[in-house]
């Protein structure tokens, strides 16, 4: 299986937000890591930008009530989406 994280976690991309990029064996692996995670980003009342191709799911997340820019919400919801990975992937 060549499942890995395929960035360095979380850099602050050319946008001014929180960005991680995530590779998964197949698109069944990436849609369920995304269903748990809608499921952690529901529970924070916190919500990402994300986009999902084929194995490849790149999440943005920044706050939009404090004028786009970075707060401890998007730190905290970004330690806990890769916990979950983590938790998920332990090898990874």
């Amino acid at each position: 299986m060549y499942l890995r994280s395929f960035m360095q976690p979380w850099i602050i991309n050319p946008e001014g937000k929180l960005f991680r990029e995530y590779r998964f064996p197949n698109f069944s692996a990436c849609m369920a890591f995304m269903v748990q995670a809608g499921f952690l980003m529901e529970k924070m009342n916190h919500h990402a930008e994300w986009s999902n191709v084929y194995n490849r799911l790149e999440i943005q997340l920044c706050t939009h009530d404090a004028g786009n820019s970075i707060t401890d919400k998007d730190h905290q919801l970004a330690a806990a989406i890769e916990q979950l990975f983590h938790s998920l992937y332990p090898a990874s």
